[in-house]
Formats: C-alpha cells, sequence, structure tokens
C-alpha cells in the first residue's frame, strides 16, 4: 500500500478544491484547512493563554502562521497549537452539578496553608 501525504504551504491551495465558479466550490476551499487553537506563553507568565484561532493544513504550518500572527511584538516565548476538534469542554449548562461537590470540602481550598516566601507563582 503506498500511500501519499501532500504537505501545504501557506498560500497553497489544495488542487480538490480549485478552479469553477461556483460559490459552493469557494466555500468548500475556504473551510478545507482545519480550524486550530493558538496557546501563547506570555514573557512574563508561566501559563499559556488562549490567543485565538487560525486554519492551517497541519501542525507545522499553524505554528508558522501562528507565531506571525499572534506574537509580532515579540510579546510570547512559546506557542502550543491544538487542532480543535480534539478540544473537549464542560457544558455550562452542567456548571451548578459540575462544581458544586467542591464547595462543602473546605479542606481543598489553599486558605489553609501558610506558604513559606521561597515559594514563588502560586
Amino acid at each position: 500500500m503506498n500511500i501519499q501525504v501532500k504537505k501545504f504551504y501557506y498560500g497553497d491551495i489544495p488542487e480538490e478544491n480549485t478552479g469553477g465558479t461556483n460559490p459552493e466550490n469557494n466555500y468548500a476551499q475556504e473551510n478545507s484547512w482545519p480550524l486550530w487553537e493558538v496557546f501563547i506563553r506570555s514573557k512574563q507568565g508561566l501559563d499559556h493563554k488562549h490567543a485565538g484561532s487560525l486554519h492551517a493544513a497541519d501542525a507545522a504550518m499553524a505554528i508558522e502562521n501562528a507565531r506571525d500572527v499572534y506574537t509580532r511584538r515579540q510579546e510570547g516565548v512559546s506557542l502550543w497549537v491544538v487542532e480543535s476538534k480534539y478540544i473537549h469542554a464542560s457544558n455550562p449548562d452542567d456548571a451548578e452539578m459540575f462544581y458544586e461537590p467542591a464547595a462543602d470540602k473546605v479542606y481543598r481550598h489553599p486558605t489553609f496553608y501558610d506558604l513559606p516566601d521561597e515559594v514563588k507563582h502560586m
């Protein structure tokens, strides 16, 4: 079995979506690449924060495009890109049921612990 993998670069249009004046083809062309979520770690921070979304053919292209779009002013030191279809979230309508059990367990709150001054970024 011989499988060919095509790599796309910025500005490339996949062959299967080219040609024609049919508006449906144009719509398919714009949405042929998957959506990626971009997370950036700033110079001052320890965590990555969501910066936005973009379309790209693969992870390498997504990182390059994220660098060009979201770090133009050199505000980041690290980029993460995650294909949107792999992100799963809780339903906001279920928030009360989902988070309520934690309210009755006060021992889980950090107010009971004294941290030494040497511990930073907590």
